[in-house]
């Protein structure tokens, strides 16, 4: 993708998004991270950088912008294409279209980028399921671990926190909605990490979730 579109300006813009990154990275003294000299060697040795710093920040399941901007422009040409889709839990789709039947709002917070979301969303096995989203947050707004972007979000949406239900399947972004005052729904999926002993409502199928 690099090779193909080098001199592509966006790309040129995400490529220098991540050399600030990983400069920001360096100086912090973060181990392992992986310089991106923009002022050094040759195009394809710059993009050899770029690709091992994006492997390094997958790795570290990093959701630092920078990463999250450059994936997102490059599955733009995934999903237009038809070589991606996003793959969705059936309930979840089948959910979702109820509680908009029934006059709820969805409203999606993700560590992946807005852009990405709608690809996602655009894109999915199910068909184009945007027209049942009302907005999209991603880590502009704040960190999802942060009760102060639950706050954010639920202003932006003009409603109050105590009304927002907030299903996520991670237990720190819980317990962060939890603090904001939002009502919470812990998803259990096969695969995920085993949580520690909680006290908060948890799912395995978003039909079954009170709307």
């Amino acid at each position: 993708f690099l090779e193909s579109r080098w001199d592509d300006p966006a790309v040129q813009a995400h490529v220098r998004a991540i050399a600030e990154q990983a400069d920001k990275d360096i100086k912090s003294g973060i181990d392992l991270a992986v310089e991106v000299n923009l002022d050094e060697g040759s195009a394809s040795e710059i993009q050899h950088a770029v690709v091992e710093n994006v492997k390094w920040q997958m790795e570290a399941d990093r959701k630092v912008g920078a990463l999250k901007g450059l994936q997102g422009y490059m599955w733009q040409f995934g999903y237009k294409s038809g070589d991606l889709c996003g793959v969705m839990f059936a309930d979840a789709v089948e959910a979702i279209k109820q509680w908009v039947r029934t006059g709820r709002k969805v409203y999606i917070y993700s560590s992946g980028s807005v852009e990405a979301q709608k690809l996602i969303f655009g894109y999915s096995d199910h068909g184009d399921l945007l027209g049942y989203i009302s907005g999209h947050y991603d880590t502009k707004i704040g960190s999802k671990v942060e009760s102060t972007s639950y706050t954010a979000i639920t202003s932006d949406i003009g409603i109050e926190p105590e009304r927002v239900l907030f299903v996520s399947d991670n237990i720190r972004e819980i317990q962060a909605a939890d603090a904001a005052g939002l009502q919470t729904v812990l998803s259990i999926r096969p695969g995920n990490a085993p949580v520690a002993p909680h006290a908060f409502a948890v799912s395995s199928d978003f039909t079954t979730i009170p709307h």
